[in-house]
C-alpha cells in the first residue's frame, strides 16, 4: 500500500516537513540513511521568524532556555536594540537539542521514522513514485504519491532527480569543533583578525563551546584528515592561547561554498533545507530558511494529498522559496568576502558601519537576517502587513473575555480567518471550509495601526487577506489559497 508522502532524511528540516504533513493527516514516514541519530551538531543557533515558526506550532517551549543572538553581517555589527522590531535570534541551542524536540513532536504525532534506510533510486508513473531503499532488510521498493528530499547539501535525492545546483565553490576552509575542559574568551558572533583571519567561540549546553577557526590562506580541507590538534594549533596561531587540554567531542570541517538549486520541485519530487541551498555555517541561515521550507511546504502539499488545494497552489512552493534559498546563497557570499577578505576591505566595512547606523537600513539588512522581511506575493493592497508574517506575539480579546496570541491560535496548522466584529464581514464567505480554516471573532487587545479589521492568515503565518487593504474580496482570496468548500 502506498504511502502520501516520504521524507527522506531526519535532520530538523524533515523532521519539521514530516510533523507539518502529519499535523493534517498525511500518512507520511520518514527515511534516515544513518541507524542512530548523530550526536554531532552542526547548527547552534536560529532566526527570529524561526523560533516564531516553532512558537506557532506549540513547539518554542519545548526546546527549554535559550539566549538571545545578536546579529552581524559579514562582522559589521547590527544594534538590534535600536530597531522597532524584536529581530533578535536564539542561540546556543544544539543542533542535537532541536532535533531531540522535532523527533518527540512527530514521534507523538504518529510519523515512523525509519533509520538506516538509504534511498537509492527512484521512478515515476501516473499516480505515484516508486522509491528504491536499502536498508536492514535488504533491497526494496516503496511506492508514494510525493517525495521529499531533506537530506542535506550532498542531497542524493536532488542528484537523482536531476535538478542542478548551481553557485560557487568553496575556496576558503573553516575548521569547527564542540569542546568542553577550556574557559577561553567568548567571541559569540566571530573576531576577525589581520589579514582575513577569524575566530569564533560561543557556549552551548552542559558546559560546552562551540570554536570555529578560519585560518587565512587555509583552503577546503578533507574531514576526514581533520584532527582536533590540527584545530588548537591554527587556534593557537591566531590566538596566542592554548586550547590544547580540552576534550572534543564533535570536529568537522566546512567551506565558504554558497548554492541553491535550480529547482525546488521536479515533477512529484520536492526538495528542502540544505538538499535545496547551503552557505557557510557560520552565517547562521541554513537550519533556519530550511525549516520555514518546511512551514511553506507542508500546508500545501498536504492540501494537495487531501484533495482541496487550489489549481497551482504547489507551484507557489518553489515561486515563494527559491528566490528566498538565491537570496540567502548571494547574502552568504557577500557576507563572508566582506568579513574574510582581509584589510583591503576596510573601506567597504566603514561604509557598511556607517550605513546600519541609520535605523531604515538597519531594519532591512536585519530582517533579510531575522527572515522577518520576508515578504510574498499574495494579492493587491495597500496594507502593510499583506505578504508578510503576522507578529504570533499579537493579541486578541475574545467575546469571553480571554486573551490569546496569534501564535497559539496557529497551532493547529489550519488557516486564520479573523474578523473584529467592527468590520462588515463576518466570516460568511469561509463557511464550507471549516476543514481547513478556523474562525475567530475577537477585538485586538492593542489595535495595528494602521487599523486591521479582518485579516486572513494562512497556516504559515503569512497574511494573505486584510480589510481594509486588500484590492482582492475575500471571497478570492479564500478561493486562491483554499479551494471551494467541498472539494
Amino acid at each position: 500500500m502506498a504511502r502520501d508522502v516520504i521524507v527522506v532524511g531526519a535532520g530538523p528540516v524533515g523532521l519539521m516537513t514530516a510533523g507539518e504533513l502529519r499535523l493534517r493527516g498525511v500518512d507520511v514516514a520518514v527515511y534516515e540513511r544513518l541507524p542512530a541519530p548523530p550526536r554531532e551538531s552542526r547548527g547552534a543557533s536560529f532566526t527570529k521568524r524561526t523560533a516564531e515558526c516553532f512558537d506557532q506550532r506549540g513547539l518554542l517551549g519545548r526546546l527549554g532556555a535559550t539566549e538571545p543572538a545578536d546579529s552581524h553581517f559579514g562582522g559589521v555589527r547590527i544594534d538590534l536594540g535600536r530597531l522597532a522590531q524584536d529581530h533578535y535570534g536564539h542561540r546556543g541551542i544544539s543542533q542535537f537539542r532541536t532535533e531531540r524536540m522535532l523527533e518527540g513532536w512527530v514521534t507523538e504525532l504518529g510519523v515512523p521514522i525509519l533509520r538506516g534506510y538509504e534511498v537509492t533510486g527512484f521512478h515515476e508513473t501516473d499516480e505515484a513514485i516508486v522509491v528504491t531503499v536499502d536498508g536492514p532488510d535488504g533491497h526494496q521498493e516503496e511506492r508514494a504519491r510525493y517525495l521529499i528530499g531533506c537530506d542535506g547539501g550532498r542531497s542524493s535525492v536532488r542528484k537523482l532527480a536531476g535538478i542542478g545546483f548551481p553557485g560557487t565553490d568553496g575556496r576558503r576552509g573553516f575548521f569547527t569543533a564542540d569542546v568542553t575542559g577550556i574557559d577561553t574568551r567568548k567571541r559569540r558572533i566571530g573576531e576577525d583578525l589581520p589579514g582575513g583571519s577569524m575566530v569564533m567561540a560561543m557556549d552551548l549546553e552542559n558546559g560546552v563551546t562551540r570554536v570555529v577557526v578560519h585560518e587565512a590562506g587555509t583552503p577546503p580541507r578533507d574531514r576526514d584528515s581533520l584532527t582536533y590538534a590540527d584545530l588548537a594549533d591554527a587556534w593557537q596561531r591566531l590566538t596566542g592561547e592554548s586550547i590544547h587540554h580540552g576534550t572534543c567531542r564533535w570536529i568537522s570541517c566546512f567551506t565558504d561554498a554558497s548554492r541553491a538549486a535550480a529547482a525546488y520541485r521536479r515533477g512529484r519530487v520536492f526538495l528542502a533545507g540544505d538538499a535545496a541551498h547551503v552557505q557557510p555555517p557560520a552565517m547562521a541561515q541554513g537550519l533556519s530558511v530550511g525549516v520555514q521550507d518546511a512551514v511553506n511546504l507542508g500546508w500545501k502539499l498536504a492540501a494537495t494529498v487531501k484533495g482541496w488545494a487550489p489549481e497551482g497552489l504547489l507551484d507557489t512552493y518553489h515561486a515563494e522559496r527559491h528566490p528566498i534559498g538565491e537570496q540567502l546563497a548571494r547574502n552568504a557570499r557577500a557576507a563572508i568576502e566582506l568579513r574574510l577578505t582581509g584589510e583591503d576591505m576596510d573601506p567597504v566595512r566603514d561604509i557598511m558601519a556607517e550605513l546600519v547606523s541609520h535605523a531604515d537600513a538597519a531594519e532591512h539588512l536585519a530582517g533579510m537576517l531575522s527572515n522577518l522581511g520576508v515578504r510574498y506575493d499574495l494579492g493587491k493592497g495597500d496594507h502593510p502587513l499583506l505578504g508578510l508574517r503576522m507578529p504570533p506575539e499579537r493579541e486578541l480579546t475574545l467575546p469571553d473575555g480571554t486573551r490569546t496570541r496569534i501564535a497559539d491560535l496557529l497551532h493547529t496548522g489550519r488557516g486564520l480567518l479573523i474578523t473584529t466584529g467592527t468590520d462588515s464581514i463576518t466570516g460568511g464567505p469561509a463557511q464550507g471550509l471549516a476543514d481547513r480554516i478556523d474562525t475567530v471573532t475577537g477585538t485586538w487587545t492593542t489595535q495595528p495601526d494602521p487599523a486591521l479589521d479582518t485579516v486572513l492568515i494562512r497556516p504559515d503565518g503569512y497574511v494573505a487577506w486584510t480589510s481594509p487593504g486588500s484590492t482582492d474580496d475575500l471571497t478570492e482570496a479564500l478561493h486562491r489559497w483554499f479551494g471551494t468548500a467541498g472539494s
